[in-house]
């Protein structure tokens, strides 16, 4: 069994996480980091302190009424992406531990083909 990072825990929640084959489990945001605990094998979890956070990304659609996923990049191992049922709790949990200015919007769609032009024409 994996023992937990956090002494005190504000949230729970069921989620998925999007690192390579999804994974279902639970998401727990506690006082020393963010978890992610898979149903099916204790062996699979991420565990990351909040020190090691450099942003969390959300992808918000429709003015802010509804988040699909979110993503939490850290300082040395990549980012991690996830989907919830509330994601705006975890997010409100988040920011309790995390800066707010290091809670960002991700780009949408139509800025992202804005980008793509800019690029090709300024070659």
């Amino acid at each position: 069994m994996v023992q937990s990072i956090n002494t005190k825990v504000d949230f729970v929640i069921d989620a998925t996480s999007h690192t390579g084959i999804s994974a279902y489990g639970k998401i727990m945001v506690g006082d020393k980091g963010f978890e992610f605990f898979n149903n099916r094998d204790a062996r699979k979890f991420i565990q990351i302190p909040w020190e090691e956070v450099d942003h969390v990304v959300a992808s918000v659609l429709f003015k802010g009424k509804w988040i699909p996923r979110y993503a939490i990049q850290t300082k040395q191992n990549g980012t991690y992406s996830f989907s919830s049922k509330d994601p705006k709790g975890v997010l409100r949990a988040i920011r309790e531990y995390v800066e707010p200015n290091r809670l960002v919007h991700s780009l949408g769609f139509v800025d992202v083909l804005k980008r793509g032009f800019k690029r090709k024409s300024a070659k």
